[in-house]
């Protein structure tokens, strides 16, 4: 393999490297459940990114690029969903550090009653047993 393809290879696996530190060291640094979130998703997706490129170009062969292939494009379909899922489950839990949001779009309207019940905004009430004979 070429010199100048190592170069690029060594300098995606150290910079996807550094990424995942900073992820992890979000995740023990940050304050809160939001802050730590955001670091460990949106570093730690680039830095998974830039390690499958540098493995990509490091390996020879198509299965191995196919498969690094499947596995970018996982991380970029379940980090998106999970951090979402994460959030929504933190904000309904009273969680979140009110103190740090700039704007809390989701205290306007209907949805703060939905967050005191537990259930989703224009959910139908639980149906009540029918009655013991």
């Amino acid at each position: 393999m070429s010199t100048v393809a190592d170069v690029v290879a060594i300098g995606c696996l150290l910079a996807g490297a550094f990424l995942c530190l900073t992820a992890g060291l979000g995740l023990v640094r940050f304050p809160d459940v939001l802050s730590r979130m955001h670091a460990g998703t949106k570093p730690q997706v680039l830095g998974v990114l830039l390690i499958m490129v540098g493995g990509a170009i490091r390996l020879s062969g198509w299965s191995a690029t196919w498969m690094l292939l499947l596995v970018a494009a996982f991380q970029l379909l379940t980090a998106p969903v999970s951090a979402h899922l994460i959030s929504r489950v933190a904000y309904r839990r009273r969680h979140v550090r009110r103190d740090l949001l700039l704007v809390d779009e989701l205290a306007d309207g209907g949805h703060q009653d939905a967050v005191h019940r537990g259930d989703e905004p224009g959910d139908a009430p639980p149906e009540e047993p029918p009655p013991a004979r």
